[in-house]
Formats: C-alpha cells, structure tokens, sequence
C-alpha cells in the first residue's frame, strides 16, 4: 500500500487503484482552489503512472463534498485582482478529464460543484445515505461547470428539469432508479464495492482499457451501427495484435482443455 497526504486530499494506492479521498470533512469537504489543484496534480501523475490503472474519488466523513467552499472563492478572486474571473469553477470538472477509468463514491452528499464533480466520472456509485442535490437555482446561481449538459445526457430531460429546475434531491436509492448511479449499496459496503468494481478494470491490460474508454467517448456522436462497427474496427484489430491478447486467449484455451 502506498498512502500520500495533502493539504486537502488523501491518496491511497493499492493494486493499481488509486483512492482520493476530499479531505475537509468538517466542511464537508467543500471545494476549494488547493483542493482542486491538489487533485489536478494526483490524475496528472496518476495517468502517467505505470503503478495506477483506475482512480476512486470519495469524500471523508459524511459528505461527499458540499459545492464550492464560498468563502475561498471570493478570496483567490480578491487575490487575483478580477472578481469576474471564473475559470477555476468552470475547470472543477476538467480535473476529471482522465485517461483512465474513475469511479466517484459518493458517501454522502454531493452538492452543486461537488454533483458535478460526480457527474464528470466515468461510473457513479452511490452509499444509501448519499444526497445528490443541485442547489444552483436556491442559491441564486445558474448551474455551471456543464452541470445542466452532463446531467440531461445521464439521466435525460424530465429528471434533469426535476433536480435543476424543482429543486428534487435525490439519495442513493433513488439515483440508482432514475440513473443517475449504477449502483446503491449500504452505506459501510461503499467503499468495498467500488473497489471491487475498479480492481476489475485494473486486471485488464492498461493500454486496452484506455483506448476503450476513448471509444466509450467517441460513441456519443456515432449515429449509425455502421458507423459504430467502423470505428471500433481499427482499434479492436490493434489488441488482437498485442502479446497479452495472445497471452489471455492461451490461458483460456489451457483452462478449457483442462475441463
């Protein structure tokens, strides 16, 4: 086990998943600058290291991380010298832009920049405890961060009207009905079944799993089955041409001669 400590985050890394967890937990692990920087700096090295394959964010304590820390925000503004500068919050979700797989266990609830943060992962899991609420529209805020775009392709029109527009919150139980999470476990098994989940994606070969993801990507403006089959051909021929593919296919031959 290899375990690294911020200012605002901890990081945990075992058998190629790398666990970062939201420290502030008395803020309930409001967003800040640090905050954001620190995890920007953890995915950076993380995608380019050869020890991590897949990432788990999770908040510490009982909150998966309340939207941005306000107070922060007005003070680096200040610092800055420009009250309108604003492409910190817009990046909050960049950070999750990784090549590799991530898994957003969210233990708790998961506010405005914090949803959002949720939204940008590649597989939401969610604790029976969880509350995904988007607060913009009670703040007085319009949604950003591309909340209103990530959560309408997730969840589609009606619930994305329901939660931004009527102010609906949702807990584990029903992000998993409408969607929103793929799973709803107990909360002390949460931990337990994202890791679970992850070290499947870690036993595959890395280089696959990242090529497959930016096909995952590349689907959401394929219109045809043609065009689909197409654009998976190029690269479904480049694995069949790797060692592990000869490697895995004679494993299965050898476990299916044995029966």
């Amino acid at each position: 086990m290899n375990t690294t400590d911020y200012e605002t985050i901890l990081t945990t890394l075992v058998d190629g998943v790398m666990t970062i967890t939201m420290n502030r937990p008395d803020r309930l692990n409001a967003w800040t600058y640090k905050m954001g920087a620190e995890m920007q700096q953890v995915i950076e090295a993380g995608n380019a290291s050869e020890e991590v394959d897949v990432f788990i964010i999770t908040g510490a304590g009982r909150g998966f991380c309340a939207g941005a820390d306000i107070k922060d925000l007005f003070h680096q503004q200040a610092k800055s010298g420009d009250s309108t500068d604003n492409e910190a919050p817009r990046d909050w979700v960049g950070l999750v832009r990784s090549a590799k797989p991530i898994i957003a266990a969210v233990n708790g609830a998961a506010v405005g920049a914090g949803m959002n943060l949720a939204l940008g992962c590649d597989v939401r899991i969610a604790a029976r405890r969880a509350k995904f609420d988007t607060r913009f529209l009670q703040l007085g805020i319009h949604p950003g961060g591309g909340h209103t775009w990530m959560l309408r392709r997730i969840v589609g029109p009606q619930v994305t009207a329901a939660t931004v527009l009527f102010g609906e919150v949702l807990d584990g139980a029903e992000a998993q009905r409408v969607g929103l999470a793929y799973r709803c476990v107990e909360d002390a098994d949460l931990l337990t079944v994202a890791h679970e989940m992850a070290a499947r994606a870690a036993s595959a070969p890395r280089e696959l799993v990242i090529e497959t993801k930016k096909t995952l990507a590349a689907m959401a403006v394929v219109q045809t089955h043609p065009e689909a089959v197409a654009r998976e051909l190029t690269p479904q021929l480049w694995s069949t041409r790797q060692p592990w593919f000869a490697e895995r296919l004679a494993a299965l031959q050898a476990k299916i001669t044995k029966k």
